[in-house]
């Protein structure tokens, strides 16, 4: 059976293993197919994928949801996109802190960057690095130190 669907470029193997191991019709497979591809999705579509647990992340930046990774073999991929949970990006941030005092923000960008989400941008994989250091000093586990050679950076309090 061959099927064409005239406007889409669809990924055979990602949608015959789609098709072959779960319960999706043919036009959530298609939505999925674009997800996974990165290409935008209308609101409507991405109600449609959200609802059946098929997507995650917030619209219209989506990812594959693990249970769609883990049919297609795209498990690792899932987690690359989806990133770590916050505290591991906190103790990450203290523990080169503790062990490195004082430290500029150049370094936690370096330690973090390529540990964030693959689908963000790099602005936005910054403003997460600035919102996680910044939610540590407001905890009042960090604060931001200038010292006497005028080399300033975050250190524990």
């Amino acid at each position: 059976m061959r099927v064409s669907i005239p406007g889409h470029i669809v990924d055979q193997q990602y949608t015959q293993l789609l098709m072959e191991r779960s319960d999706l019709d043919l036009w959530q497979v298609i939505l999925l197919d674009r997800v996974q591809k990165r290409l935008r999705i209308s609101a409507d579509a991405h109600r449609l994928l959200k609802s059946a647990g098929l997507v995650e992340g917030r619209y219209p930046n989506l990812i594959i949801a693990a249970r769609v990774a883990s049919l297609t073999g795209q498990k690792a991929r899932h987690i690359r996109e989806r990133g770590f949970d916050k505290q591991y990006y906190l103790d990450a941030i203290e523990a080169l802190v503790r062990a490195h005092q004082p430290i500029p923000r150049s370094e936690i960008d370096r330690l973090l960057i390529d540990k964030l989400p693959e689908i963000l941008s790099e602005v936005q994989k910054r403003t997460k690095i600035h919102n996680l250091v910044a939610e540590l000093a407001r905890k009042g586990k960090i604060e931001n130190r200038a010292s006497e050679g005028g080399q300033g950076g975050l250190s524990l309090y």
